[in-house]
């Protein structure tokens, strides 16, 4: 396979695009599994398109190109007290804003504001006829034509090459802590995680750690009301407040798959938590690790060598075996926005 292509402007991105039959686009490589295509497909690299070009923090919105690494917007936010709700994975490891897209990777946070999909507002990207077209608009209010930039959030690269992108941001909450509540079994963990979603205490992230043995509760707003809540959830579920110091390690070391196993698959799922039991039980039975987050909604898993099926669809991340096992059939729009954004099948297929 040749070198990747080094586009350092929106103009070039194009240019890349038109320069090969089939292409696909490649960030930090950080979810490796999903540039792993056939050796007939040029990679373009969007290392070379970083930097964020407006931000607006009166708007609460900001503008940045595909490559921009993840932790220079979160430390650009954090000047001005706003942050990126939906909690990206890999912002040490050097993810960028464009591959994150790409994979759909909403973290923890998404349980309480959403993911991905609801705070993207627009995107310019070259699509398979080497155009550069712009979708959506810059500002939160914007109705202008279909909402396709939400179509974008976990295709793949599979309908166009991201080259600048725009998102909503929102404040950063004045206080967070976080609980850990023990629990024996999966089964009980299914319990508390969909009681707790159900209760009144706005919980700003609920996740089922890698250990199996704990839930995390994130609570976040005013200082003095945290302490309060706590002590009420502790009421119904015996556990603990975690110091701040154990806090942010704790989703630090979830944020960056600290958990994972170096070699081996690692994979996205969407479930439900009345599916969690007869996952975990797979999972353990295959000596694999299981990080449940978004209140029992989505997990990753990790595991030592490739199987067969975990009864659920699941997309690899990293290390060999499929892109999709259990893939649904992809709805008839997907075929639809393919047809017309890559009508000469540049980009690979949506299930390679």
């Amino acid at each position: 396979m040749n070198a990747p292509l080094t586009p350092t402007s929106l103009a070039e991105l194009a240019a890349a695009v038109r320069s090969a039959p089939r292409v696909l686009a490649i960030g930090a490589r950080t979810k490796p599994r999903l540039s792993a295509v056939a050796p007939d497909v040029a990679l373009i690299s969007t290392l070379g398109l970083s930097g964020i070009t407006e931000y607006q923090p009166d708007e609460f919105t900001f503008t940045a190109l595909a490559g921009t690494p993840l932790r220079e917007i979160a430390a650009t936010l954090a000047a001005r007290g706003q942050y990126l709700p939906f909690d990206p994975y890999l912002i040490d490891a050097g993810a960028t804003l464009g591959g994150t897209l790409a994979a759909g990777m909403s973290g923890p946070g998404r349980f309480r504001f959403g993911g991905l999909r609801d705070f993207i507002l627009g995107v310019r990207f070259v699509d398979g006829t080497g155009r550069l077209v712009r979708l959506g608009g810059k500002v939160v209010k914007n109705a202008a034509g279909f909402d396709v930039p939400k179509f974008f959030v976990g295709s793949l690269g599979r309908f166009g090459v991201f080259g600048e992108l725009t998102f909503k941001v929102f404040p950063r909450p004045a206080a967070t802590l976080t609980l850990r509540l023990p629990v024996a079994d999966a089964n009980a963990a299914t319990q508390i995680l969909t009681a707790a979603a159900g209760a009144r205490w706005e919980i700003d992230a609920l996740d089922l750690l890698p250990s199996a043995d704990a839930i995390a509760l994130r609570l976040a707003g005013p200082a003095a009301a945290l302490p309060l809540l706590a002590a009420e959830i502790l009421t119904r579920f015996p556990g603990e407040i975690l110091s701040a110091a154990n806090a942010d390690a704790l989703w630090a070391d979830l944020r960056e798959l600290r958990w994972t196993f170096a070699d081996g698959p690692l994979l996205k799922l969407a479930l439900t938590p009345a599916q969690l039991p007869a996952l975990a039980a797979t999972v353990r039975t295959h000596a694999g690790r299981l990080h449940v987050t978004a209140g029992g909604n989505a997990a990753l898993v990790s595991l030592l060598a490739p199987i067969a099926s975990l009864g659920l669809p699941a997309l690899t991340l990293r290390g060999p075996g499929p892109l999709w096992l259990n893939a649904p059939a992809s709805p008839a729009i997907a075929a639809a926005v393919k047809t017309a954004l890559d009508p000469e099948n540049r980009f690979p297929s949506l299930s390679a």
